[in-house]
């Protein structure tokens, strides 16, 4: 599993930086804007010059509208700022035909602009809440719109988690459908180190997270701290180890 860690700014990505060994991707968001908020440009730019260049920044887009032209326009600035991984959080599409029509303007805008760019079509745990699309119907939406990953994160911050809505059963679901469209499977959603059992066991690609690796667990008001970082990652490896040496023995 790849660790994805979201810092609120650029103080906290030189945090991650300090934590750099024991993460995989820089997460870019705005949180005051949404649970999959957008950032400023230049917030992205500094944040990918804070970082080692090795590590992969990804930048969200934002929860966006039913508005394939701006939200096309959005993702193609996110990529000239420096952001390997384009995520779109599909809050204003309420049908996958939608969905898949914002995803193909952002795929075909990314793409033409820099080729290896990963593109990830972001759904919701919670979807029934926002009233967007299915979250079991993002693998095929992100399929049919040439997507490199799948994403369900959560809409509403209120202390609800991936599992409170979606549990690990359905998750597993997700992740299946996503692998046979040979996508990448991510999972994030106040995601606690009790629950890495079960993102490993359903064999998760992507891990993201904030409030698990900040001060008092709380993504709004504690900070990312280093060794916060590394103590999770020491649990999701050895989750994994266990999973793939039980799968072995199997």
């Amino acid at each position: 599993m790849l660790l994805l860690i979201s810092p609120d700014g650029v103080e906290e990505a030189l945090d991650c930086a300090q934590a750099a060994e024991h993460l995989d991707i820089v997460d870019v968001k705005k949180p005051d804007e949404g649970s999959l908020g957008a950032n400023f440009p230049w917030v992205i730019r500094e944040i990918r010059a804070a970082v080692p260049a090795h590590k992969p920044v990804s930048a969200t887009v934002g929860d966006v509208p039913y508005k394939p032209g701006t939200v096309a326009q959005a993702a193609l600035g996110a990529a000239v700022s420096g952001a390997t991984y384009i995520k779109v959080g599909l809050y204003g599409c309420t049908t996958p035909g939608q969905a898949v029509d914002v995803m193909r303007g952002v795929v075909r805008a990314v793409k033409e602009y820099r080729s290896d760019a990963l593109v990830v079509a972001s759904g919701y745990a919670d979807a029934h809440r926002v009233g967007c699309v299915n979250p079991l119907a993002l693998p095929d939406i992100a399929h049919r719109s040439g997507c490199d990953a799948a994403m369900l994160d959560t809409a509403i911050k209120d202390g609800t988690r991936l599992f409170d809505h979606v549990p690990p059963d359905i998750c597993a679901q997700f992740v299946q459908r996503a692998h046979e469209a040979g996508l990448l499977a991510a999972l994030a959603g106040s995601v606690k180190a009790g629950d890495l059992g079960e993102l490993a066991r359903i064999e998760t690609d992507i891990v993201g997270v904030r409030g698990a690796v900040c001060e008092g667990g709380d993504r709004n008001s504690g900070r990312i701290r280093p060794e916060l970082v590394a103590a999770f990652r020491a649990e999701m490896d050895r989750h994994v180890q266990a999973h793939a040496a039980a799968a072995t023995a199997g």
